[in-house]
């Protein structure tokens, strides 16, 4: 529904729909519920007819449990990462995972990357 227009301005709506997830999911568990993405969508400026809000929860929400998840979110609007990209995320979080454990810790994370 949003793809093909996604500009400058569409990538910081898109990490501000993240952080907005984030901070409203009180369960920790990365679902919205109807109400909240249709807010959620209002906050930032995307609201849209109805019906085509209707479309766009039966996209989201293909396993009916009226939750949306919200990485099923991005991969919806941003669609599968090329192999390039792929390649790039598997070569990073190879050298995150010092320990070949399969998961990173938050602290492992936090010597390898500054935000400044």
């Amino acid at each position: 529904i949003f793809r093909g227009t996604l500009s400058k301005r569409g990538v910081r709506v898109i990490t501000g729909l993240g952080k907005y997830f984030r901070q409203i999911d009180e369960n920790r568990n990365g679902l919205l519920s109807r109400a909240a993405l249709k807010e959620a969508l209002k906050v930032f400026h995307l609201e849209m007819p109805e019906g085509d809000f209707e479309s766009l929860w039966l996209i989201l929400d293909d396993s009916k449990s009226d939750k949306v998840d919200y990485g099923e979110f991005t991969h919806a609007i941003f669609g599968e990462m090329n192999e390039y990209r792929k390649t790039s995320v598997r070569k990073a979080y190879m050298k995150l995972d010092f320990n070949k454990t399969g998961s990173v810790p938050m602290a492992d994370v936090r010597k390898c990357y500054c935000a400044k």
